[in-house]
């Protein structure tokens, strides 16, 4: 089989090979253990988050929890990139429905498999040290930490992307295929470790093979979300100055740590972790000053490039001076660790907004959502929605095929708003800007003309304000 870059024999694997040493047969390695388990450990650390879930998670909840009929209507209208993880949730939840701890457990454990293939991946490129080391940063990273403990697809995607990495130095090419199609499938934008991949591979016929067969089957995938594309990110736009300035600083660190692994003739390792940080970050950024389609967490699986150089680093260290740094950044993430683990760490938290709102609801009261895609806050708590009257609900998200229902017409909505004596409005906060659109103005409209505002509550990311015709306010 053709082999493009052959990899270097490093130090470690040779002295290995001159004078093996000699060892218990139920020793394990470090570095094949402790990377994943760390990494498992802290994913299981608050796991609950403080009994919060953000609605991003009740999205997953929800839609997981619809029967696979309905799941594969939903899919033909919207959200098609996400339906290979939402049929994963949807098995989890039929052996399990354990609430937020089934819900995020995949994460956690696809977490600890790619801490893991980082490890392995530099075991293969460097040494048994930068392996333990490299796995262990990948570990303790925060945004891998956030999304460990999140019901999203982003976690598995990254394992995926980690071990095709792997794969493709062992020149496993049929293996590579179906890992990597895997993770475009969970989320497309896992196609972009291919350019990062043909830094190192693109020699190989066999890369090309495997690469080509990716892109071919993930076709249908691209060509149904593409059709979804406005209304999927629709909400996103151009990157932001903060956003540059993240890949700015990401890039400038990467390159930083690949000079110290080019001065010790680590090639292999340049060409593998550089472009896995780097490419599919910054083709998304560049891609999105035409069509705004980039949040970080569609490439997090670029943070393993970041731990391979960091890892080959600090195994090569001499003096003090690394760990010194090392020890320095201890503090800040640990408590950046600890404030992931908390409700404020997420944009808003769907089940205080429903525990707010089952405190000062009455039977019968109507229910109203600006924005109407505000609904998820309620969604993923059924008994709270069920004693409530939606009265701007034309048909439920299930009976038309959508993420949060369809609406009646703004005279409609109006009417009924004014045939309701006492209205359980859910708002985003203060700071947010209003929806322009006909039916979200007739509600506010009708609100202000009819309605006394009787009480207004601040929940994360939400307010739950109770409205009542004249004289209706306890």
């Amino acid at each position: 089989m053709e082999s493009p870059h052959p990899i270097r024999q490093h130090p470690e694997a040779a002295i290995r090979r001159i004078a093996p040493r000699r060892t218990a047969p139920w020793r394990i390695a470090p570095w094949r253990v402790v990377p994943a388990l760390l990494a498992g450990l802290l994913g299981l650390w608050g796991l609950t988050r403080g009994g919060s879930m953000w609605r991003d998670e009740s999205v997953t909840w929800q839609v997981a929890h619809r029967p696979l009929g309905g799941l594969g209507e939903l899919l033909a209208q919207v959200d098609a990139v996400h339906g290979l993880y939402y049929l994963l949730l949807h098995g989890v939840f039929a052996v399990w429905d354990g609430g937020p701890l089934a819900l995020r457990l995949p994460s956690v454990a696809a977490t600890a498999l790619a801490a893991a293939g980082v490890a392995a991946t530099a075991r293969r490129l460097v040494g048994e040290r930068a392996a333990l080391l490299a796995g262990t940063v990948y570990a303790v990273l925060p945004p891998v930490q956030m999304y460990a403990q999140e019901g999203r697809s982003y976690a598995l995607v990254a394992a995926a992307v980690v071990w095709a990495t792997y794969l493709m130095l062992r020149e496993r090419w049929a293996a590579y295929a179906v890992v990597l199609l895997i993770g475009c499938w969970l989320h497309e934008f896992a196609v972009l470790a291919l350019a990062a991949h043909a830094v190192f591979a693109r020699r190989s016929r066999g890369w090309r093979f495997a690469a080509g067969t990716v892109v071919v089957l993930l076709l249908p995938l691209a060509l149904v979300s593409a059709r979804q594309a406005q209304e999927q990110l629709g909400w996103l736009g151009r990157p932001s100055w903060q956003d540059w300035t993240a890949y700015g600083v990401l890039a400038g660190a990467v390159l930083l740590l690949a000079r110290g692994a080019a001065e010790r003739d680590e090639r292999d390792l340049v060409r593998v972790a550089v472009p896995l940080a780097l490419l599919p970050p910054g083709l998304l950024l560049a891609v999105s000053l035409v069509h705004p389609w980039y949040v970080d967490r569609y490439v997090l699986y670029a943070l393993a490039g970041f731990a391979l150089a960091a890892g080959a680093r600090l195994a090569a260290a001499r003096g003090r001076w690394p760990w010194l740094l090392v020890a320095a950044l201890l503090v800040p993430c640990a408590l950046w660790s600890a404030w992931l683990r908390t409700p404020d760490s997420r944009k808003d938290d769907v089940l205080a907004v429903a525990a707010a709102v089952r405190e000062r609801a009455r039977p019968g009261d109507a229910v109203v959502f600006l924005p109407s895609r505000r609904r998820e806050w309620l969604l993923s708590s059924p008994e709270v929605y069920a004693g409530l009257r939606d009265v701007a609900l034309d048909r439920s998200p299930a009976a038309s095929r959508s993420l949060q229902g369809t609406e009646l017409p703004s005279a409609e909505i109006r009417e009924a708003l004014i045939d309701s004596p006492r209205v359980i409005a859910l708002l985003d906060p203060a700071d947010q800007p209003l929806d322009p659109y006909p039916r979200e103005a007739v509600k506010r409209q009708t609100l202000d003309a009819w309605f006394d505002r009787c009480s207004v509550t601040a929940v994360r990311g939400a307010r739950v304000v109770v409205y009542a015709r004249p004289g209706g306010c306890p």
